[in-house]
């Protein structure tokens, strides 16, 4: 199959538009060529080029194309209506089944023809998330200016060209010639495929695809390194933003001058990966070291002394100002900031960051009643978590909320609960990221997210599709981590309601926060779905449960997964499952079958088997919920398996006797009942 080979290069593409682009340049070209079979499609992704090379036919095949026109018997002018759209004469018609039908062959078109036809198209509809327009005498956009286009079809090239009828594209006509590095090989380069394409480029000291590009860095780092007994603190994010930075990667390390290696090693983190896309380093006991890497986009002719002297002059500057920042905010206290946060606003409907903190103190003292937590601490974490928010190093660094605001705390003097407790209150960040233990610090962080979900459902700014700009999402999972990793017993229902309490009377709508609870359960099953647990055997347990206690909801979803994965179980569900359709069934002919059985109707041992089982189970299930000993009650309820499977084969349920039948409809009825003590078993998938 022939090759073909695109490749757009450009003036430097942001790094993070970069991966993007290349998925969707290879989905636009699988679409837009789908007639000629594309195969083997790779994308190649850089900061001057995107590229794509896949395999294709020579040619799209002819064929003969049918299309319906009027009904027979319409009027004359929709037949002329139709033969004029076409080009045809009536004579050309046939009649099929009661329509005018139009039959064409279409021929064979080579591929280079399509690709003539199709890519201008594809690439002036390009969706970069940033387009700009250069140049005059065309509204040709791209995420920068467009240099040059290489279309190789089979080592030719195809001269696809962005001009359309007055509009000039920029003069850009597809050949066969690109470019090197941009300093150390600069100049055309004519190519004739793929691998020739690739092999020049790296002559020319760029690496095409990014993969490699990534795995260089990542592997000269950790060398560099680990020469010095270091090691590179992990950031994938900054390497593969680095990756996109350089086409040639050239890693060095640099010195930090000692006087700078008391600030925060979270600060010279920061610092370093903001302004500079430097990466930290540390000693083997994990503590900071003078040490920070970078990657070049050259190779240097001196080594790299004159590189890493430049990159160490620049970062004595950034660390300059960092210095500065820690040293002023240390002249006033956390407490003293306080008032600052009055004039914060956290949200035009929910006031300022000042009021915030008030509802949070206030919600912080009654969850760690109900935890068992110091409150005295809790409050006072609670009251300072936010009072870093108007220091200088986290107007600077953002990023750096609660952790600088826990080294505030200490050099305050404030009790090492609390410093913990502000320093950890947004953990966890993301799915990776630790949840806090400590009492002080889970109430916190607690506190925080339940008044953040709270207030912004009360504000009517609940989620809606992917959007979720105040990353509620995100503190519903927190607290379903702090609770379940830290083994909390909570009422959701409860807490939430004491949040509301302290909000301003206009936002308590009971609507909008009576879908709290169902929003963390979503949450919850979105959660057991990534770890690839049975979230169905949650919302079995969770159908017409007022319980939100998410520790004993998993407790029983558990106890359910493990019953299910018994042959009991199965057999047991199977059963349940027949009954239930049994009964839908019967119910709409003369139903509802509530009733209690009566038991000088049992006509079949099977039956008064049954029942007796159904004696014993159900309250031996009703006292192990009640005592939350939920594996105990998921045992008793298998010992129906035997039973149920003996009345199924034995007893036929719709006798002829109207008696009997109504009797077994009632028994199944029963235990309908008394298995949606422990689950809604429709929702259980398979």
């Amino acid at each position: 199959m022939p090759e073909l080979l695109i490749e757009l290069f450009s003036e430097e593409i942001p790094a993070r538009m970069q991966q993007q682009a290349g998925e969707t340049l290879l989905r636009l070209l699988n679409e837009a060529l789908a007639p000629l079979a594309p195969q083997a499609a790779q994308a190649f992704t850089g900061p001057r080029r995107i590229a794509a090379s896949l395999s294709l036919n020579a040619i799209v095949p002819g064929r003969t194309v049918s299309e319906r026109g009027p009904r027979e018997g319409a009027p004359e002018k929709a037949l002329e209506g139709f033969t004029r759209k076409h080009g045809v004469t009536p004579d050309a018609m046939t009649l099929q089944n009661g329509f005018w039908v139009l039959e064409r062959d279409e021929p064979a078109i080579e591929a280079r023809t399509h690709l003539l036809a199709t890519l201008p198209d594809l690439l002036r509809r390009f969706p970069w998330p940033k387009s700009m327009r250069w140049g005059t005498g065309s509204s040709f956009t791209w995420v920068r200016p467009l240099r040059r286009i290489v279309c190789l079809l089979d080592g030719q090239a195809i001269p696809v060209t962005l001009a359309q009828g007055e509009d000039n594209g920029h003069h850009l006509t597809a050949d066969a010639v690109t470019e090197g590095h941009r300093f150390m090989a600069p100049g055309p380069v004519t190519i004739t495929s793929t691998a020739q394409w690739a092999e020049a480029l790296r002559e020319r000291f760029v690496m095409v695809d990014a993969a490699e590009r990534r795995t260089v860095i990542s592997t000269t780092l950790a060398e560099l390194a680990a020469s010095e007994g270091l090691s590179i603190v992990p950031d994938a994010g900054l390497v593969d933003e680095v990756a996109g930075l350089v086409e040639w990667p050239v890693p060095f390390l640099g010195r930090i001058d000692d006087h700078f290696m008391d600030l925060p090693a979270e600060v010279m983190q920061v610092s370093m990966r903001v302004n500079q896309r430097y990466f930290a380093l540390r000693n083997s006991d994990g503590t900071a070291a003078p040490r920070f890497a970078f990657v070049a986009n050259i190779t240097p002719t001196d080594g790299g002394a004159m590189v890493v002297a430049g990159n160490e002059r620049v970062l004595r500057a950034r660390f300059a100002d960092a210095r500065h920042f820690w040293d002023l905010d240390r002249k006033q206290t956390l407490e003293s900031r306080l008032t600052a946060l009055d004039n914060i606003t956290f949200h035009a409907k929910l006031g300022t960051q000042g009021e915030r903190t008030r509802r949070m103190v206030r919600l912080a003292g009654l969850i760690a009643d109900m935890l068992g937590a110091p409150k005295a601490e809790c409050e006072r974490a609670a009251l300072l978590s936010k009072t870093d928010l108007p220091t200088g190093m986290v107007g600077e660094f953002p990023e750096l909320q609660g952790v600088m605001g826990g080294y505030y705390a200490r050099h305050d003097g404030e009790a090492e609960s609390v410093a913990q407790a502000i320093s950890e209150q947004y953990q966890p960040r993301g799915p990776g990221d630790t949840v806090p233990t400590a009492p002080v610090a889970v109430v916190t962080g607690l506190a925080d997210r339940f008044d953040m979900l709270t207030a912004f459902f009360a504000a009517g700014e609940k989620p809606s599709g992917s959007g979720d700009p105040f990353g509620l999402r995100r503190a519903a999972l927190g607290i379903i981590r702090l609770i379940r990793e830290n083994t909390l017993r909570l009422d959701l229902v409860k807490v939430f309601t004491l949040a509301a309490e302290a909000l301003p009377e206009n936002l308590q709508n009971a609507e909008d926060l009576a879908l709290l609870p169902q929003f963390i359960a979503e949450r919850l099953r979105v959660q057991l779905r990534a770890e690839g647990a049975r979230y169905d055997c949650l919302a079995a347990i969770s159908v017409g449960n007022t319980d939100t206690d998410i520790v004993r909801l998993l407790s029983r979803a558990q106890a359910l997964q493990e019953m299910l994965e018994t042959e009991d179980g199965k057999n047991l569900l199977a059963a349940t499952r027949r009954a239930a359709n049994i009964l839908r069934i019967e119910d709409k002919k003369d139903g509802p079958h509530e009733k209690a059985p009566d038991a000088t109707l049992y006509a079949q041992p099977e039956e008064r088997d049954l029942a007796t089982t159904l004696d014993r189970v159900e309250p031996a299930v009703e006292a192990a919920f009640a005592e939350e000993r939920f594996t105990d009650a998921m045992r008793d309820a298998a010992t129906l398996r035997a039973p149920l499977d003996r009345f199924f084969e034995e007893v036929t349920v719709n006798a002829p006797e109207a008696a009997l039948r109504f009797n077994r409809l009632h028994l199944l009825a029963r235990l309908g009942r008394m298995m949606r003590l422990i689950a809604d078993f429709s929702q259980i998938e398979g």
